[in-house]
């Protein structure tokens, strides 16, 4: 079965130290672990097998059950740092969405009710476990939220994945000391010089979330597909400049950033409208 692709999607990935995990979700991803192909290429088609499997199941269940969850793994100085998948938690809350935004017949048509009362019941198995749960990724279709780029310099570590002359993805990642520290400056300069950007509301929800994880965790952000179409990308400049010349009173020179940027990203944003 080849890999199932679907829309354009990325995602932002914090990757905890094992103490920082509950024993239960520790368990989970030891189970997520065992038996898996190694190496990224190899979870990310197993993963993306499961999801089109789901998606063309006769059975009208398209929620993972406990036995989808993956787990990626980071080695840094010498450390190795655990992203879960957690698509048990992620598929409540993304159903939750298309329950509140889409029409009722059309909810009712992609989610099942007798699906989603069972999915209701791992959700709740997990949310009853000691400690607060959190998402360790965050996932955006379409291309990628600017907010995100905030985190990320152009001399940060970057890997980037080619086969057959198409660049498959790029990672980007950082510490979470770094990330943070960047999201907070970008949330005081905006706060100062432009408080009606809607860039800043995205970052203080965005740093809200970073401050939740273990201090020596790590940040990434990995384009997907997506990189195939912006590689080689100055995304990560363009934002930084940005905020910087609008902290400066450099209207110009943010609008310049602005325009880069939205040509850059507009007409990606724009195939989640084509037919």
């Amino acid at each position: 079965m080849s890999p199932y692709h679907g829309p354009l999607s990325s995602h932002l990935r914090v990757y905890e130290p094992l103490e920082a995990f509950s024993p239960e979700e520790r368990a989970r991803m030891e189970h997520s672990l065992a038996g898996r192909e190694p190496g990224r290429r190899g979870l990310e088609t197993a993963e993306s097998e499961a999801a089109l499997g789901r998606i063309i199941s006769s059975s009208g269940d398209p929620f993972p059950d406990d036995d989808a969850e993956f787990t990626r793994t980071v080695t840094i100085d010498g450390r190795t740092l655990y992203c879960p998948s957690q698509l048990v938690l992620r598929a409540g809350l993304a159903a939750e969405s298309v329950l509140t935004t889409a029409p009722t017949p059309l909810a009712t048509v992609l989610l099942p009710a007798p699906a989603r009362a069972k999915h209701q019941e791992r959700v709740d198995r997990i949310a009853s476990e000691p400690g607060t749960p959190r998402i360790n990724t965050r996932e955006s279709l379409w291309g990628i939220p600017f907010s995100w780029f905030v985190l990320f310099h152009e001399q940060d570590a970057t890997e980037v994945v080619e086969e057959a002359d198409h660049v498959q993805t790029v990672r980007i990642t950082t510490t979470w000391a770094k990330a943070l520290h960047r999201a907070r400056f970008a949330v005081a300069n905006l706060a100062l010089a432009a408080p009606e950007m809607n860039l800043l509301d995205e970052l203080t929800s965005l740093t809200e979330w970073l401050e939740e994880f273990h201090p020596d965790s790590a940040v990434e952000l990995d384009y997907g597909a997506v990189a195939d179409r912006v590689y080689p990308d100055e995304s990560p400049t363009d934002v930084l400049l940005g905020i910087e010349c609008l902290a400066e009173g450099d209207m110009t020179g943010a609008a310049a950033a602005y325009r880069r940027l939205a040509s850059r990203w507009i007409p990606i944003r724009q195939l989640a409208r084509a037919s």
